[in-house]
């Protein structure tokens, strides 16, 4: 197995959005805001490489959209979906499946694509990989939600006829992938997967929005946008203990700077050990 970090590009978004009811003086000290109060973000995903496998886990904003939907994000960076596998030597074509951890523009936007008038499937060779509950959440969305579902990232899956279903098992669902676990969480949006990949003899955990940085690691550092605030800070605590203790790397999605870290036990609970590149694994 080999894995490879797919950059595709950098936007921004509110800094107090993204850390909740913690307040700026605090929060600034690991994401430096704008004269906006701006953040900038990752949009990095993950390629496994296993055997016959190439499963990409998540596929940033993508480029369909139009200007005025980009300049409220401020879209920004070299680096692009179809670039980065490029420069790992694969294409579109080579990907067999495509681990959607939730169906928000940000982390489903790239898996759709614009062909001249109409919608296609960027990997159309792929599996896409959802669950029941979170696609019903997602083609269904409530009032918080309905701006991060667009139904043209979400509904070509399904017409396409490349939807499959992950099941979901209580809180983790085993080898739905050899190798890979998934971890159900719920405070964010119903039914996030979050990705548990066995490699090396170490547990590489794809963080999506259950943990988007280094600076969210304390319990109280929960984003705005989550749907049930205190549910996440219970999940955090039940996965970060476990991270701890187990000696997780944990891989993150959003973090502008850090790819990867590790977690320790402390009188202050669970915080940052150390962060390092995925390829120093």
């Amino acid at each position: 197995m080999k894995l490879h970090t797919i950059n595709t590009g950098l936007f921004k978004l509110d800094g107090g959005a993204m850390f909740g009811v913690v307040p700026k003086v605090l929060w600034q000290k690991t994401n430096t805001p704008d004269s906006n109060n701006l953040c900038t973000w990752a949009l990095r995903s993950l390629l496994i490489e296993d055997g016959d496998k190439l499963i990409l886990i998540d596929t940033g904003i993508g480029n369909k959209q139009s200007d005025k939907f980009f300049k409220h994000y401020y879209l920004h960076g070299d680096d692009t979906l179809s670039k980065s596998l490029n420069s790992k030597g694969f294409c579109e074509d080579d990907i067999t499946d495509v681990i959607l951890t939730h169906l928000h523009f940000d982390h489903c936007g790239g898996a759709i694509k614009q062909s001249g008038d109409k919608l296609d499937t960027t990997f159309k060779n792929a599996i896409y990989w959802s669950n029941e509950n979170h696609w019903e959440w997602a083609t269904n969305p409530n009032e918080r939600e309905k701006a991060s579902f667009l139904k043209e990232n979400i509904l070509p899956i399904k017409e396409n006829g490349q939807l499959k279903f992950i099941n979901r098992e209580n809180r983790i669902t085993k080898n739905v992938f050899n190798n890979i676990d998934i971890f159900f969480a719920d405070g964010h949006t119903e039914s996030q997967v979050i990705p548990m990949i066995n490699y090396k003899g170490k547990t590489i955990v794809f963080m999506a929005d259950l943990l988007p940085s280094v600076g969210h690691i304390p319990l109280p550092y929960v984003m705005g946008y989550d749907t049930r605030p205190l549910l996440t800070m219970t999940e955090k605590k039940l996965f970060l203990d476990t991270a701890a203790n187990n000696n997780y790397t944990l891989f993150f999605q959003h973090d502008p700077i850090n790819e990867c870290c590790s977690v320790k036990n402390t009188e202050k609970g669970v915080r940052l050990d150390k962060c390092f590149s995925l390829n120093e694994l």
